[in-house]
Formats: structure tokens, C-alpha cells, sequence
């Protein structure tokens, strides 16, 4: 019998404690990760390499400027997929994942490939794709429906 048998879907309020979980997780990450551009600009202005005028800071600039204000948006959103691709191809588990004792397989119970990743993190809607497990008799969310991936509960160590 296969482990993919023997293991029960997870339900979702572990999901939502998860989310919840990374959500912190990803919130403190994206911090240090604006933190690091903001602190190279503030070093390139205190040496005179760069200047933000006419915008009135290093925000601002990051904030209104036409071209790098979206290449900042841009490397903020590939900070956050990343996260998620890394874990979820490497263990199958997010550290909120972890938390609650639960990981994401693919149908054959194996790792999710980036592939799957990235269609379950495209169609997950932040986390609202989950509200669709208590009517799916598997238990699954509307991104692990699309992406062939299944969510499931970890055995306790003993």
C-alpha cells in the first residue's frame, strides 16, 4: 500500500494555520528584503554616487520613480514566489507547513516539481483557493486541483 493512501488530506483550518504562519514569515522576509535596497541606496548616496533628487527620499524614489519602481515591485513579488517554490520543491513544506505537520505532494506522492509550484502559487489567489477544500470530497484546494498536488497530514513523531 502506498504512503499516499495511508496519509489523510489535510483539512482547512491547518491550511489557514499554515498560511498564517508563512504569512508572518514572508511579512519579515520582505522587510529585510526592502531593508537590504533601501540600506545600498543610502550607502550610494552617503559616497555620491547616486542622488534621488527631485524625489524627497530613498522611499519616494523606490515609490514614484517611472522605471525603478516597478523593477523594485518586481524583485519584492520574485522575494515571496521564491520563497514558496524553494520550499515546496525542496521538503514539500513551508516553515508554516512545518508548523502544523503537514506537506504538499504531487498524485505520486513525490516533490512537486517548480512546474507545479508555480500553478499553485499562481492559482492559489493568496491563500483564498483553500476555502474550496470543505467541498472537495479529497480535500483539495482549487491551485492543488489545477497543479495535480495534494496537501497531507504528517504522522507525529513518536
Amino acid at each position: 500500500m502506498s504512503l499516499n493512501n495511508t496519509l489523510p488530506p489535510a483539512g482547512l483550518m491547518r491550511r489557514l494555520g499554515a498560511l498564517f504562519y508563512d504569512t508572518l514569515i514572508i511579512i519579515a522576509i520582505e522587510m529585510m528584503a526592502a531593508g537590504l535596497v533601501v540600506a545600498v541606496l543610502h550607502a550610494f548616496m552617503a559616497m555620491g554616487i547616486f542622488n534621488v533628487a527631485p524625489y524627497l527620499d530613498v522611499s519616494d524614489f523606490l515609490s514614484n520613480h517611472p522605471i525603478w519602481s516597478p523593477v523594485y515591485t518586481l524583485y519584492l513579488a520574485i522575494v515571496w514566489i521564491y520563497f514558496f517554490v524553494y520550499f515546496w520543491t525542496r521538503a514539500g513544506q513551508t516553515l508554516g507547513m512545518r508548523a502544523w505537520k503537514i506537506q504538499v505532494r504531487d498524485l505520486n506522492n513525490r516533490p512537486i516539481t517548480v512546474t507545479q509550484a508555480l500553478i499553485r502559487l499562481g492559482t492559489s489567489g493568496f491563500g483564498l483557493a483553500n476555502l474550496t477544500v470543505p467541498f472537495d470530497p479529497q480535500k483539495r484546494g482549487f491551485h492543488d486541483i489545477w497543479a495535480k498536488t495534494q496537501v497531507v497530514v504528517l504522522p507525529k513523531v513518536k
